[in-house]
C-alpha cells in the first residue's frame, strides 16, 4: 500500500469515530442523525427484511447498463461530429436543446412510455452520461494539432488511418475524463428514474424510507449508492491506466 494513502485511512477512521460520537455528545436524535453503529444495525437488518443486497444489484446492473450505453453513443457521436464540421454545425442547436433541457425531467415521460421497467432508469442514465462524453471528444478532436494531421497527409495516409494514428490516441485522455465524470452521474440517473417510477432497486428503498421516516435506513442507501459509484468510479481509473500507461505521471510534490 502507498503512503500517500495513509492520511486518507486516518482521515476515514476519524470521519467514523466523529459519526459515532459527534451526535450523542450534541444531543442530537437519533431520527434526525443515527450514528455509525445504529446506521449498521439496520444495515444488517435489511440485508434479511428487505433485501439489499438484492436491491443494490438491480441499481449496479442498471448503472452499468445506462454508463456503457451512454458512453458509447457519446463517443461514437462525438468522434462523428470531430470528423464532419458541416454535421457539427447542422446537429449543434439540437445537440445544445437536449443538453440544457434537464435530464431529471425526462424520467416521468419514460416511466409513461415503458412503464415501471427497468428502461426508463437506463434511458435517464443514458442521457446524462451521454453529454459530457461527447463534449470531451469533441473539443479535443478540435484541438488536434494540425501539424501532425498535416505530417501524415503528407504521407498519403487515408481518412481512416489519420484517424486511428493521429485523432484517436490524441482524444483518449479527454474521453477518459469525460467517463470519470460520466461514472458518477450514471448513479444519479438511474436513481431518479428509481425514484420516480421503481418498484426495485435503491432508489426505490430511498423512497421507501424517507416515507416511513426512517432516517437509518436512508442513510444505508445512500451509502450504498456512493460504493456504486465508487466502484464504476474505480473501474474507469483503472482501464485508463492501462490505456494510457504511456503519459508521464506528475510527481508527487513533498509538503
Amino acid at each position: 500500500m502507498s503512503r500517500l494513502a495513509y492520511p486518507s485511512i486516518a482521515l476515514f477512521f476519524v470521519f467514523l469515530a466523529a459519526w459515532q460520537w459527534l451526535p450523542g455528545a450534541l444531543h442530537i436524535p437519533e431520527f434526525i442523525l443515527p450514528t455509525a453503529s445504529a446506521t449498521w444495525q439496520e444495515f444488517l437488518r435489511m440485508t434479511t427484511r428487505d433485501a439489499v443486497g438484492m436491491q443494490t444489484l438491480v441499481t449496479f446492473l442498471e448503472v452499468l447498463v445506462g454508463f456503457a450505453i451512454g458512453s458509447i453513443l457519446g463517443a461514437f457521436s462525438g468522434y462523428l461530429l470531430g470528423l464532419s464540421p458541416s454535421a457539427e454545425f447542422a446537429l449543434s442547436p439540437y445537440i445544445l436543446a437536449l443538453q440544457i433541457a434537464p435530464k431529471v425531467a425526462f424520467a416521468p415521460l419514460f416511466v409513461m412510455w415503458l412503464g415501471f421497467t427497468v428502461y426508463p432508469k437506463i434511458l435517464v442514465a443514458v442521457l446524462i452520461v451521454f453529454f459530457p462524453v461527447l463534449i470531451n471528444i469533441l473539443a479535443a478532436m478540435r484541438t488536434v494539432d494540425p501539424l501532425e494531421l498535416n505530417l501524415v497527409r503528407s504521407l498519403c495516409a487515408t481518412p481512416a488511418q489519420l484517424f486511428w494514428k493521429v485523432q484517436y490516441p490524441a482524444t483518449l485522455p479527454a474521453l477518459f475524463s469525460g467517463l470519470r465524470i460520466s461514472s458518477t452521474l450514471a448513479v444519479i440517473g438511474v436513481l431518479v428514474g428509481e425514484l420516480v417510477g421503481g418498484n426495485q432497486g435503491l432508489g426505490y428503498l430511498l423512497s421507501y424510507g424517507q416515507g416511513q421516516a426512517n432516517t437509518k435506513m436512508v442513510f444505508v442507501t445512500i451509502i450504498l449508492l456512493t460504493l456504486i459509484g465508487i466502484v464504476l468510479y474505480g473501474a474507469v481509473v483503472a482501464v485508463e491506466r492501462r490505456a494510457l500507461h504511456y503519459l508521464p505521471k506528475a510527481a508527487p510534490q513533498p509538503v
